[in-house]
């Protein structure tokens, strides 16, 4: 999502990931300082933002399977461009980020289905299946 942002809105062609291709010249997406697969962590929801509405909190435990996370070099960078980071871990780390002006246009770096269960939904997941059911632009 944060490549496609920055390619198609904020006109950066090179914007790379560094699982792919590890030695381009705009890294958007870098190696975490450590890996965060099965791990289980906080994450603080910034007050008043979609994903907030959505959990009805401004913290969750949610599961990561991940070794790669947004360059924090680019962060601001983002925000200007209109792409909010609403969720961060403990070490201020970006976990989550929305496109304040779409109905549903929220990322995460943690896995919500991994918090689902039978008949209860992740909170992300079941907004995500209402907006499609109400004919939002997905």
């Amino acid at each position: 999502m944060v490549l496609e942002y920055a390619r198609n809105v904020m006109g950066i062609k090179d914007a790379a990931h560094a699982e792919t291709d590890p030695y381009a010249s705009c890294l958007f997406v870098t190696p975490l300082s450590c890996s965060l697969v099965g791990k289980t962590m906080q994450v603080t929801i910034k007050p008043e933002s979609k994903a907030a509405a959505i959990y009805q909190a401004h913290s969750a435990m949610e599961a990561f399977y991940c070794n790669f996370g947004l360059n924090p070099e680019y962060q601001e960078q983002l925000e200007r461009a209109g792409l909010e980071i609403t969720g961060k871990d403990e070490n201020g780390e970006t976990r989550i980020v929305e496109l304040v002006s779409h109905p549903f246009f929220i990322g995460t770096l943690f896995v919500p289905q991994a918090r689902s269960e039978p008949g209860k939904p992740h909170p992300l997941i079941l907004e995500f299946c209402q907006a499609a059911l109400q004919g939002k632009s997905l």
